[in-house]
């Protein structure tokens, strides 16, 4: 025993001892007995404590003992012994110190107490201290106490009535409470459920066997209780014959309040509940149900009137009932709760409808209850729809409040003053005026005039609405933010009347109380926000509780923070039935709510009420969203959407045939006013409640401009009130909370949100927000300064509003974008209807862009797909938000920080670029420039990450064309010059192939030149960065090959192109495309850099690659050059291209301009082709190639234009360069140690070759094989042989605009020499006349006259070999010198002697060229002169070329071929030397006559030399067949040198008279030397010609014929005596009568005495003429000469044999003696000194001697 207890118990039993001992004292006089039973309980108690430790159960043993004395002084009736007594049993009782026997004992006496009226509060003390503290008494004792209890509360003494009654309640409540307590001592035991109904329906006063004690006594009591309240006898509490049925109805439901566990426990309790108060309650409902309240009058009907204590317990008892025992009374609660719905409707009391409302109050916020009411009754097919009903008939009664406001006052208010026409007027309000500022007005409902204010409504037993605790309770905060608070502060701001208590707890009233105005609607109002938070608390929790149950099972969890905002994807697991549950809680309810909630929307007039109700509504529609209820969803968004805007504004906006009404009379609900149906009435405005008193919620904040639609604009201003900006909030806080349940709604509220943002001036800004704009600030907008400060916070609620759909699931994101699409489509037509249209589509489009970057790959497509149809609008500004949303949404995608990296993500980064791209075939120079610079700052920002992107990128920047601006192609040249100066080297290998392409647009684009000619350059820079990189760009191609879309130039039939090659291929082909540019500069630019990057880096292409380098870039772009060149126009006209610039005469025709690019690009082409001969000559092809080439050529040789035709040539000269030879060692070794950062090359050939890309080295022999095949030289030679045939063509008219040019002709000519190194083995005397031809036409060419003066020298002493000339001999030279080391070719030799000697003629007379006049230079003429004549227009228009130097060289050719060549058998054969004397005859007859006296001195000197020579060779017997013909001419060629019949000019010198005279003194001794001695072997005739030359000249004789000619320089003196002295060597008579020289001796006499007769004859005549004038002095030498010769001969006569001189010899001698004696008359010493010698010879003949008759016969 614990110390305490020890304590306790010695306390209790001093205490005893004391009473006792008080009682003893007070009972000794009157009481013996009592005395001695208080002194033997003393000795009683001190025997127990003596003999037991344990006190108490000692105690209890004896307790029968013990309570003797106190049992018998109770029955004294003493006052004061009874006080004594009962103090000392209620001490006994206290410590548990009763026996069941003594309890009894105890009861009986209190009974007998209870019947004499003794202190009847300490009998009500003692009895609840009985039954409380123990169970001792039990069964009919426990009856009896509380009978005691029962009967004590009908005292007559209030004091005592009111004690009893609170005694009554905790006994009744103790009874009870032992069950508990008995139930739960035995939970573990077994209980017997075997009952039968039949034994529980007899009213019998035993119990059930299967009870318990203490629930037997329980049983027993309540159904007792029951059969009271029925006005019943019980059975168990005997002694009780009546009891009030309001206080047995407080005990009931006290009963049922606070032990459901009995009842729900027991089935015998439960079978009470069922039999017994069930029916009991419906029967004392039964005089409520019947009455009706008279709506025309002001009273009850007279009848069965509702009385109100009896009734408002009644309601508690069904409140209990539905609330504790709904499970076992399921069907019983339909009949309560069809009952309360009945007491709702107008016809029944005020009184009777609040009480209903507050039943129904706290059932609203029982959850369970609500879902038990929905399953059990409104999913049943045939059940009442029990929970639409309450909902239906709580917007019935608000409904009713405003339909039927008089009656609803007065039965409720009879006393209430009430206003005009009966109805009350706000407390704002003084006969219809606002009292003013400094009041608030009380939050209140207003509503066509009807003005009910909103109260206070406290929970039963608390000052805070139980619907608050409920939401704290179940945390609805979290799952409605805002809602909690909204309702919370319904009741703080409410500053008007506050009703304290509650109808359902005035049980002190007998009558029905004044129901305060707005008590009413405050409570239906607050029942709705229950309902609201009910369903959605069971909807959410429960979807909560499945979310985390999938969540569990291992499903992914889904984007958003609530359950609201999530997926379907949870309700697709849920079990079919609990999804049907939610359904049926929404279904049942959101008509009714909807309509309540919309009307108390539209006629709240307080801001925190105004938001409850929006935050209800938002909850329904999250609700209806989320269970995929459409048609409910839309109706609530569209309550706030309509709320949010103007009454008929927000009908043409929205759309609105009807309001919400038509679902709702099919749910069984009618609202008969609404407010549009009512807003045409008398004093109302264009709102239902514009005008309504003390309305600050109608006051208008906003005047603006309305937003066009398609079916047309609003006329005048748009007024938004406060609620409106209010309602704003709601559809915002709507969409950012819920926005993944809104689906197709989401259209209707951006619809509202773009309309309200347009009314307050809100407009688009960077990044999609919206900021105020000034046009809030035009004539036609006002805005207030609160509105004004609010323009912001709604700006950023709009942004966060989109901020928020990162949180949406996929669906939700595409129904947000799809109705942001929708929206703007709609905008884009009004644009085109030419209204101002809203870009707030078009903003939030980008805002939700932003924000959804994370999961860019659902939003993008559509996204952008929208915005690049708004990009092509023609509406200025929507086409740039469109631009502006692209260009930022691209930014931003590619700045995200994706998983994995952007640059990994092939098909992400594509998909990101393509808008950027796409925006390209728009055509607006407007989104070009925002396209472009947007590429410009992803480059700058993004350029290292693009990767992948590459392609897109600069497609968008090649996407240039010739009707954009010079702006936009600057843009995006700037572009793709940060792309090709920064981003090569980490581009994908084969984006590099895209970056040539688009170098090669910017070059064709014909805006700005200097951007085409940059792109040239650039081409450059990327073909070095090529070569630079060529082993990281091979192996990068190489691993990209899959992605690369290459350019594969190759046929199918040849073998496929390597990556690298191919991109290389672009970069040629593309550069070919640029040198058939229209504008000249870029021709030029283009030509270059192609030809030297393929000169530069050729190396790096493959053997194979080459041959598509020739046919599918080379000479494709020669065909495209011809054809274009060819179309040029010659004119003058635009060639400038607008600009006024000078161009040079050279150029100023497009002709010109392409006949330079093409000379470009045939010497680039050829360049190649001599630069990489060793890889091209190994191509299979390569003969056709070198065909096709030189075809090419061929025609461009023949091209009217000197610039084409002469580099045609020059190319044609450079490809003969070929060599079949391969580098030397050393030259591979030095190529290898090059260093391959080399400087760009320049136009001429370059070879670069590294360790890495040895150029590619073919086999000698391989090479040789394909140098000597004899058909490349062969093309080469007929190309050769068409050009100069054609080329040097002759005119057929006498008259020729252009001729061949002489460094044409040249050219033409110095190719031969080279050409003919490779077909010389094949070369054949045919081949020789065709060169022969091409010759004598090409230096026949006379040049033109004004070109003349620089050309031709101003003397034929400053002549020189013009380079044609000395080209043609040049080709001669070699053809001969091949002819000289070849057997074969001998034959040709007389060709070569033909075609010199034609062109020593040239040297006397200049050749023809076809008809064409022409004129030759005069050899007098002086500079000044022949400039004048040139210039003359009478003068021919083209001169002859000097011939002089050319023929004079030729002559020398063909004097030293003929040295080495005379002996040859083809040569004499052909008779060259015959040849050559007959060309010869012409300078030397010509001789003073000759253009050039250079000219007859080199023939005769090439004369001697080539007689020195041929002479022998002609006298030979041998040959000499072959020279029959041509003595002759051999004396022709002497005769017409010696005696010219061009005597010298007069202004020849003495020296050079004698230098003259010594040339023709060697010609005698040639004939002295060479000819004469020889006599006998050559022909008579010939002989004989010569001595009659040296007859001829051997006597001096004046050229002159006049006798008086004193000039007598021109005498030949040396030449004659040379001649004569010849004569008289051969014409001496030798001693021997035979002789060899006797026919030459007697030719030489015969020609020497006729010559000497015919000066002498010429002397005498002209002696006798000239009188006594002398004659000349010349004349005098020559007859002193001849007389002397004379002399001479005759004493060789008279010495000579007699056989060799004959008769006729010495008669001519005779014969000259007259003419001699003629002669005497002579004057002159020497003449007559000469005569006497020769006359004195004469002597002899006169005396003839011995053998003078001999001789003479």
């Amino acid at each position: 025993m614990a110390a305490a207890d020890v304590v306790s118990a010695k306390k209790l039993v001093e205490n005893l001892q004391t009473d006792l001992r008080a009682l003893s004292n007070e009972a000794k006089k009157k009481y013996p007995p009592v005395k001695e039973a208080a002194e033997a309980g003393i000795l009683r108690i001190r025997t127990v404590v003596a003999k037991n430790k344990d006190i108490i159960p000692a105690l209890i043993a004896c307790s029968g003992e013990i309570m003797q004395p106190f049992l018998l002084g109770c029955d004294t009736k003493n006052l004061r012994i009874v006080q004594i007594c009962l103090a000392s049993i209620q001490r006994l009782i206290a410590k548990q110190a009763l026996s069941q026997e003594a309890g009894s004992n105890v009861v009986n006496m209190l009974w007998n107490l209870m019947d004499c009226g003794i202190e009847d509060l300490k009998v009500l003390q003692t009895t609840l201290v009985l039954v409380t503290t123990s169970t001792v008494v039990r069964g009919n004792a426990l009856a009896r106490a509380i009978v005691i209890c029962f009967r004590l509360h009908f005292s007559k003494d209030n004091t005592v009535s009111n004690t009893a009654s609170a005694i009554v309640q905790q006994v009744v409540c103790t009874v009870f409470e032992r069950v508990l307590a008995e139930d739960a001592a035995n939970a573990a035991g077994a209980e017997d459920h075997s009952i039968h109904q039949n034994s529980l329906k007899t009213n019998s006063r035993l119990p059930p066997k299967s009870l318990r004690p203490c629930a037997t006594d329980a049983y027993l009591l309540f159904q007792d209780l029951c059969q009271l309240v029925n006005a019943e006898h019980p059975t168990w509490l005997l002694g009780l014959t009546e009891m009030s049925r309001t206080f047995g109805l407080e005990l009931l439901e006290s009963i049922l309040n606070s032990f459901p566990q009995v009842f729900l426990r027991h089935k015998e309790f439960s079978f009470l509940l069922k039999e017994r108060v069930c029916p009991l309650v419906i029967k004392l409902f039964s005089p409520s149900l019947k009455h009706k309240q008279n709506l025309m009058s002001t009273g009850p009907l007279v009848g069965d009137k509702p009385y109100f204590p009896l009734n408002m317990r009644l309601l508690r008892v069904v409140s209990v009932l539905i609330n504790k025992y709904y499970s076992i009374l399921v069907t019983e609660s339909e009949i309560f709760l069809s009952l309360l719905v009945k007491f709702l409707e107008g016809d029944k009391p005020m009184w009777q409808r609040i009480l209903a409302l507050e039943v129904l109050h706290k059932l609203c916020v029982q959850l369970k209850l609500l879902r038990c009411f929905c399953v059990s009754y409104d999913m049943k097919t045939h059940s009442t729809k029990i929970f639409a009903n309450i909902v239906n008939a709580l917007g019935s009664f608000i409904q009713s409040l405003f339909v039927h406001p008089v009656v609803e006052r007065q039965s409720a208010l009879p006393g209430v003053n009430s206003g005009k026409d009966g109805l009350n007027s706000s407390p704002g309000v003084v006969g219809g005026m606002s009292l003013g500022g400094g009041l608030t007005p009380q939050p209140a409902f207003a509503y066509k005039g009807v003005w009910i204010p909103l109260i206070n409504v406290a929970a039963t037993g608390s000052a805070r609405p139980v619907f608050l605790e409920r939401l704290t309770e179940m945390k609805i905060l979290v799952q409605v933010p805002g809602l909690s608070e909204a309702l919370t502060t319904i009741y703080e701001s409410i500053n008007g009347k506050s009703f304290k208590g509650n109808f359902l707890e005035m049980l002190d009233k007998l009558e029905a109380p004044t129901v305060p105005d707005g008590y009413g609607l405050s409570i239906a109002f607050t029942c709705l926000l229950d309902v609201v938070r009910s369903v959605s608390t069971i909807v959410t929790s429960e979807l909560e509780v499945e979310q985390r149950r999938k969540d569990q099972s291992g499903s992914k969890k889904m984007n958003g923070g609530t359950v609201l905002d999530r997926n379907d994807a949870v309700l697709e697991d849920v079990d079919p039935s609990l999804k049907s549950l939610w359904e049926e809680l929404v279904n049942a309810s959101w008509c009714g709510v909807l309509a309540a909630l919309s009307l108390l929307l539209e006629a709240c007039t307080d801001e925190t009420g105004t938001e409850s109700i929006l935050k209800s509504l938002e909850v329904y529609a999250s609700l209806c969203g989320k269970l995929g209820m459409t048609v409910a969803r839309d109706a609530f968004i569209t309550c706030l959407c309509k709320a949010s805007l103007p009454p008929h504004y927000a009908l043409t906006v929205l759309n609105i045939a009807t309001p919400q009404n038509a679902n709702i009379l099919h749910k069984g609900h009618k609202r008969s006013i609404s407010r549009d149906g009512l807003s045409s009435q008398q004093g109302q405005g264009s709102d239902g409640n514009a005008n309504e008193p003390g309305d600050g919620r109608n006051q208008v904040v906003a005047v603006g401009t309305a937003l066009p639609t398609i079916q047309g604009t609003q006329q005048g201003p748009v007024m938004l009130t406060a609620k409106n900006i209010q309602c704003m909030r709601a559809i915002l806080s709507v969409a950012h909370c819920h926005g993944g349940i809104l689906g197709t709604a989401w259209h209707m509220v951006l619809t509202t949100l773009q309309h309200l943002a347009w009314i307050l001036g809100l407009k688009p800004s960077a990044g999609g927000s919206l900021k105020v704009s000034g046009a809030a600030e035009t004539a036609n907008s006002v805005i207030t300064t609160a509105v004004m400060g609010e323009l912001p916070i709604l700006s950023a609620m709009l942004s966060r509003l989109f901020e928020s759909s990162q949180y949406l699931d996929e669906v939700a994101l595409h129904h947000l974008i799809d109705a942001l699409c929708k929206l703007s489509t709609e905008s884009m037509e009004i644009a085109y209807a030419n209204k101002e249209p809203s870009l707030f589509a078009v903003a939030k489009l980008l805002e939700t862009g932003l924000v959804n970057l994370s999961r860019v790959d659902v939003l993008w497509r559509p996204v952008t797909a929208h915005l690049l149809e708004v990009c092509q609008h023609n509406h200025g500004r929507t086409r740039d938000w469109g631009a502006e949303a692209i260009t930022s949404l691209v930014k931003a995608s590619l700045a995200y920080k994706f998983e994995p990296p952007l640059h990994e993500n092939l098909k992400l980064q594509t998909m990101l670029l393509s808008p950027l791209q796409e925006l390209s075939a728009i055509q607006h120079p407007d989104i070009r420039q925002r396209q472009l610079e947007c590429v410009l700052q992803v480059l700058h920002n993004n350029g290292e990450t693009l990767a992948h992107g590459w392609p897109l990128v600069l497609g968008v920047i090649g996407a240039v064309s010739d009707d954009q601006g010079d702006n936009l192609i600057r843009t995006a040249f700037k572009c793709f010059q940060l792309v090709t100066t920064d981003f090569l080297p980490i581009m994908p290998r084969y984006g590099l192939q895209i970056c040539i392409s688009v170098a090669a647009k910017f070059g064709l684009q014909k805006e700005e030149l200097n951007i085409s000619l940059t792109s040239v350059g650039l081409l450059w820079n990327i073909s070095d960065y090529l070569y630079q990189n060529r082993v990281s760009i091979s192996e990068g191609l190489v691993k990209e090959a899959n992605l690369v879309e290459g350019t594969n130039d190759s046929s199918p039939n040849e073998a496929p192109v390597p990556p690298f090659d191919a991109l290389w291929l672009t970069l040629y082909s593309k550069q070919a495309d640029l040198c058939v540019d229209s504008r000249p500069a870029v021709r030029k630019s283009a030509g270059q850099t192609l030809f030297s990057t393929i000169s530069a880096h050729g190396s790096l292409l493959q053997q194979t690659t080459w041959s598509t380098v020739l046919w599918h870039v080379l000479f494709p772009l020669l065909d495209k050059v011809k054809k274009l060149s060819g179309a040029a126009k010659q004119d003058k006209s635009d060639i400038s291209g607008g600009a006024n610039i000078l161009i040079h005469h050279s150029r100023d025709t497009a002709e010109k301009q392409w006949a330079e690019t093409k000379v470009l690009t045939l010497a680039g082409v050829a360049r190649v082709f001599n630069t990489w001969r060793q890889q091209l000559i190994l191509l299979g092809d390569f003969p056709r190639a070198w065909a096709l080439l030189l075809e090419h050529i061929e025609s461009s040789a023949l091209s009217t234009s000197n610039e084409v035709s002469l580099n045609a040539l020059k190319s044609f000269q450079e490809i003969l360069q070929l060599q079949a030879s391969s580098p030397s060692p050393k030259v591979l070794e030095k190529a290898a140690s090059l260093d391959t950062s080399m400087s760009a090359p320049k136009a001429e050939q370059i070879k670069r070759t590294t360790s890495g890309d040895n150029p590619k080295i073919m086999p000698q022999k391989q090479i040789e094989n394909v140098m000597d095949d004899f058909t490349l030289w062969s093309t080469a030679w007929r190309v050769w042989h068409s050009i100069g045939i054609n080329g040097t063509k002759p005119p057929t008219s006498k008259t020729a605009k252009t001729l061949p040019s002489q460094p044409f002709l040249t050219t033409l000519l110095q190719i031969f020499p080279t050409l003919f190194q490779h077909i010389k083995s094949k070369f054949v005397a045919s081949d020789f006349q065709k060169l022969s031809r091409v010759l004598q036409c090409a230096v026949s060419v006379p040049i033109h006259a004004d070109a003349s003066p620089f050309l031709l020298p101003s003397s034929m002493q400053e002549a020189e070999l013009t380079g044609l000339q000395e080209a043609a001999l040049n080709a001669i030279t070699c053809v001969s010198k091949a002819i000289g080391t070849s057997e074969t070719m001998q034959a040709m030799h007389p060709a070569v002697f033909d075609q010199l000697l034609t062109f020593v003629t040239y040297a006397c007379q200049a050749p023809s060229f076809g008809q064409i006049e022409t004129r030759v230079m005069s050899k007098t003429a002086s500079k000044q002169e022949k400039w004048e004549s040139f210039r003359g227009s009478q003068q021919a228009e083209w001169v002859s070329m000097n011939y002089v130097p050319f023929a004079e060289k030729s002559l020398s050719m063909t004097t030293a071929l003929y040295k080495k060549t005379a002996t040859r058998q083809a040569v004499m054969e052909q008779q060259v030397l015959q040849n050559i004397l007959r060309v010869l005859q012409m300078p030397l007859g010509l001789k003073y006559a000759c253009p050039s006296a250079s000219t007859w001195k080199l023939a005769v000197t090439s004369l001697l030399e080539i007689l020195h020579i041929g002479l022998p060779v002609a006298r030979n017997p041998t040959y000499n067949k072959h020279f029959k013909s041509m003595w002759l001419d051999l004396a022709a060629a002497l005769e017409c040198f010696l005696f010219s019949e061009h005597p010298a000019p007069v202004t020849l010198s003495v020296e050079e008279q004698q230098q003259d005279e010594a040339m023709d003194v060697k010609v005698v001794l040639l004939i002295q030397n060479e000819i004469l001695p020889y006599s006998t072997a050559l022909p008579p005739q010939f002989t004989a010609k010569i001595m009659g030359l040296l007859n001829r000249g051997s006597i001096h004789s004046a050229n002159s014929s006049s006798f008086l000619d004193t000039n007598n320089s021109q005498l030949r003196e040396e030449f004659a005596k040379t001649c004569f002295e010849t004569l008289l060597r051969f014409s001496f008579i030798t001693q021997s009568l035979v002789s060899e020289e006797g026919a030459i001796t007697k030719m030489a006499m015969s020609a020497l005495l006729q010559r000497c007769r015919e000066v002498l004859s010429k002397y005498v005549e002209d002696e006798r003429l000239s009188g006594k004038c002398p004659l000349p002095r010349s004349r005098m030498a020559e007859i002193s000469f001849v007389l002397k010769a004379l002399t001479t001969l005759m004493e060789s006569l008279k010495k000579a044999h007699s056989g060799n001189v004959d008769v006729n010899t010495w008669d001519q001698v005779i014969d000259l003696y007259p003419t001699l004696v003629d002669c005497t008359t002579c004057t002159s010493t020497t003449v007559c000194s000469a005569l006497r010698d020769v006359l004195s010879q004469y002597h002899d003949l006169l005396l003839p001697p011995s053998g003078a008759m001999q001789n003479g016969r």
